[in-house]
């Protein structure tokens, strides 16, 4: 068990200790969490925020670890039982926590502006518009959430949902880190799901530079809170079937993410 290798105190998720875990993912860099961890990890971080959960959540996880004797002051915890993450504290660090980790697996238990959808006949089966705040930190992730638990409620296949989900929450953190406010419509026909985020904000002077993994214009700021290494758009690209991006320098960005179903 992961609590007992680590010598954890547990923050949230008592009831959820036994559930499985397959594969452990450390990582103070949220948008590298969401392009390359894998369903039924758990991560370990050093960023106790409400974002790193958030993060966890839509990239499927299990839960969160915070190292170092970290907990989360803001409104991760609720966020995790709201959601059914299990989050633990340990006073080691990242490189000893996963040593620990790698032991007790191996048995050496050491504690134990665009068109909507693309067919205007196809039918219909859902519309929903939510809205985005800028720099509004404080509630980013929120609106991916929300989609991503609209989704489930619908019954769509995890993998899927999953894609969809950290599409758009790498939208939602554009929009809260460079934008004054956006509005998001998802739609969803018998053949696709397609989420639009249009946003009032600097736009984008440059599309494929922007595309390109590592370019980034985020503060210092930002990249403290585990944002802004240039893994936004491309994630985007790299979760939907299609992405279709336009903006204009002083008004705004619209994206069209498209996934097929």
């Amino acid at each position: 068990m992961i609590k007992d290798a680590l010598e954890a105190s547990v923050i949230e998720g008592e009831d959820k200790l036994d559930a499985t875990v397959k594969h452990v993912y450390a990582s103070d860099l949220m948008s590298d969490v969401l392009a390359f961890g894998r369903p039924d990890s758990i991560l370990l971080t050093g960023l106790a925020t409400q974002q790193a959960v958030i993060s966890a959540h839509m990239a499927e996880f299990v839960g969160v670890v915070f190292i170092r004797g970290k907990k989360p002051k803001d409104g991760a915890e609720k966020f995790a039982k709201d959601n059914h993450l299990v989050l633990l504290s340990t006073e080691l660090d990242m490189y000893d926590a996963c040593i620990r980790i790698d032991s007790a697996k191996s048995g050496r238990r050491t504690g134990s502006k665009v068109s909507p959808v693309g067919q205007k006949t196809e039918e219909l089966l859902l519309s929903h518009q939510l809205f985005i705040q800028g720099n509004d930190f404080a509630n980013a992730g929120m609106v991916s959430t929300e989609v991503k638990s609209i989704l489930k409620k619908i019954g769509f296949d995890p993998k899927l949902i999953r894609r969809v989900a950290i599409s758009t929450y790498e939208g939602e953190m554009n929009v809260v880190m460079h934008a004054k406010r956006a509005k998001v419509d998802l739609l969803v026909t018998p053949n696709l799901i397609e989420v639009v985020i249009d946003d009032e904000g600097k736009g984008i002077p440059d599309v494929e530079q922007a595309m390109q993994e590592g370019f980034t214009t985020a503060t210092e700021e930002m990249r403290a809170m585990g944002f802004g290494s240039g893994m936004g758009l491309p994630n985007i690209k790299r979760n939907s079937d299609e992405l279709n991006i336009e903006s204009e320098v002083g008004k705004g960005t619209t994206l069209q993410m498209r996934f097929f179903i």
